[in-house]
C-alpha cells in the first residue's frame, strides 16, 4: 500500500520545498520588510529591506537607495542577512540531495538505501532551511512591534510596520519544514519489519498446506 502513494507524497514534498525556497530567495532581496507611512505626506511610503531602502511615490514610481555599510545596519538586520543567505544555501543543497532520492528518478535503482540517506538528509536540510527562513523574519517583526509600543519614542515620530516580505518569510519557512516531512515520513512508511514479513509467508505456507491436503483424494 505504501507504493502506491510513496511517489506521490515524494514528489509533493518536493514541489513544496522548492516553493518554500524560492519564495525564502525572493523574501531575502524584497525591500518591503519594514513599511513607514507618513502622516504628513500620505503619497510617500517608505520601505526598508536588508539592502537597500526605497520610497514609493503616487507619481514618480518607487526609488531605492542600497545601505553604504554593512556594519552600521541595526543588527536584525545584519543577522538576517546571515541567516537568510544559510536557508537559500541549505533549501539548494536539499533540493539537489533530494531529487537524486526520489523513486521516479531512474539513476540508483539499485541502491535504494543510499537513495533513503539522500533523501533523508535532503529532508533535514528543508527543515534547517525553512527554521533559518522563520528566525530572522520574526525577529524583524518582534523589534518592530517593540519600536511601535515603545513609550520613550514621542508620538509624533512616524513608526516602522509590518512589510510583505515578513509574510512571504513566514510562508517560505512553513513550506520548506512541510516539504521536509513530507520526504521524511515517505522514508519512514517504506520500512518493512521482519517479524512482518515472516508472518506473512507463514501464513502463505499453511494455506498452500491446506490446498494440497483438499486436493488429495
Amino acid at each position: 500500500m505504501a507504493l502506491d502513494y510513496q511517489p506521490v507524497m515524494q514528489l509533493s514534498g518536493m514541489l513544496i520545498s522548492l516553493l518554500g525556497w524560492v519564495l525564502s530567495c525572493l523574501t531575502t532581496y524584497l525591500p518591503q520588510w519594514k513599511n513607514l507611512n507618513l502622516e504628513l505626506n500620505e503619497l510617500e511610503i517608505w520601505t526598508m529591506g536588508l539592502w537597500q531602502a526605497c520610497v514609493v511615490q503616487e507619481e514618480g514610481g518607487m526609488q531605492c537607495k542600497d545601505f553604504d555599510s554593512f556594519l552600521a545596519l541595526p543588527p536584525e538586520l545584519r543577522i538576517s542577512r546571515i541567516l537568510m543567505f544559510f536557508s537559500n544555501g541549505s533549501g539548494l543543497l536539499g533540493l539537489l540531495l533530494s531529487g537524486f532520492g526520489l523513486d521516479c528518478l531512474k539513476i540508483g535503482e539499485g541502491q535504494q538505501k543510499q537513495k533513503k540517506r539522500l533523501l533523508l538528509f535532503g529532508g533535514m536540510l528543508f527543515w534547517i532551511s525553512g527554521i533559518t527562513a522563520i528566525v530572522p523574519v520574526s525577529w524583524v517583526a518582534h523589534s518592530t512591534v517593540q519600536e511601535f509600543w515603545d513609550e520613550n519614542i514621542p508620538d509624533i515620530v512616524p513608526r516602522w510596520d509590518f512589510g510583505e516580505a515578513l509574510f512571504v518569510g513566514w510562508l517560505a519557512g512553513f513550506c520548506l519544514i512541510l516539504g521536509g516531512s513530507l520526504l521524511n515520513c515517505t522514508i519512514c512508511s517504506t520500512e518493512v519489519h521482519p517479524s512482518s514479513v515472516h508472518y506473512a509467508i507463514a501464513e502463505q505456507q499453511d494455506q498452500c498446506q491446506c490446498l494440497e491436503t483438499e486436493t488429495r483424494p
